[in-house]
């Protein structure tokens, strides 16, 4: 069996794809030996552009939520809180956009502390919330699907995105801004979680790309 595959007509390869550079640019941007090395509007707009493409990313997975039938996609506008899998979707992607904005706004550098908490912090913090129920809901749904552990490929994905989530949560706290200091609370716990959570969601996302294979097999 292959690993990767080639299939960009599919929807389901847009969301591992997009997921993985997204997540690829939040690794990246708090890993030490990058972050020392760089300018902090470097580093600002790596995030940025990492939070396009977990957007993208979520854009895709709620148009492959909302027509889990066939390659072509008809429906865009739906409303069904009934389903799980339509609120983790629709969750998670407001999430993003929430990233977006964070991510954006701390490319100002000049913030002062006031600024940055409800510019910067703020919506980071309600993005890492809506990315913790999102996961939180897959992860439930998931669990009364499939045999939790083993060798199932749908419970670990879930299980690695709500991790990455709690990780997402705790970077965001340690991120706040104190107006005594005009420091984060804890800067070294906000580039470790951060980078766990995106390691996480690059595993989970890349383990979308031999499933892939074994459906075409």
């Amino acid at each position: 069996m292959t690993a990767w595959i080639w299939a960009p007509t599919r929807l389901l390869w847009w969301i591992a794809v997009l997921f993985i550079i997204g997540s690829a640019c939040f690794a990246l941007g708090s890993m030490p030996l990058y972050t020392e090395n760089v300018s902090p509007r470097t580093t600002g707009f790596i995030f940025f552009v990492g939070s396009i493409f977990f957007t993208s990313a979520s854009l895709c997975q709620y148009l492959q939520t909302v027509n889990p039938y066939g390659e072509h996609r008809r429906r865009v506008f739906v409303w069904d809180t009934n389903s799980p899998d339509w609120v983790a979707a629709v969750v998670q992607f407001a999430g993003t956009l929430l990233f977006n904005v964070t991510t954006f706004h701390a490319l100002q550098t000049s913030l002062d502390a006031q600024e940055a908490d409800r510019l910067v912090w703020a919506p980071d913090a309600l993005g890492s919330v809506c990315f913790l129920i999102s996961s939180y809901v897959a992860f439930m749904t998931m669990r009364h699907r499939v045999i939790p552990g083993g060798r199932d490929t749908d419970w670990w994905m879930a299980t690695l995105n709500l991790v990455g989530s709690v990780a997402f949560g705790i970077s965001a706290i340690a991120s706040l801004v104190l107006p005594t200091t005009d420091e984060a609370v804890n800067i070294r716990t906000v580039n470790v979680q951060t980078f766990i959570g995106a390691v996480c969601f690059l595993v989970a996302a890349y383990m979308l790309i031999p499933q892939m294979a074994k459906e075409r097999v």
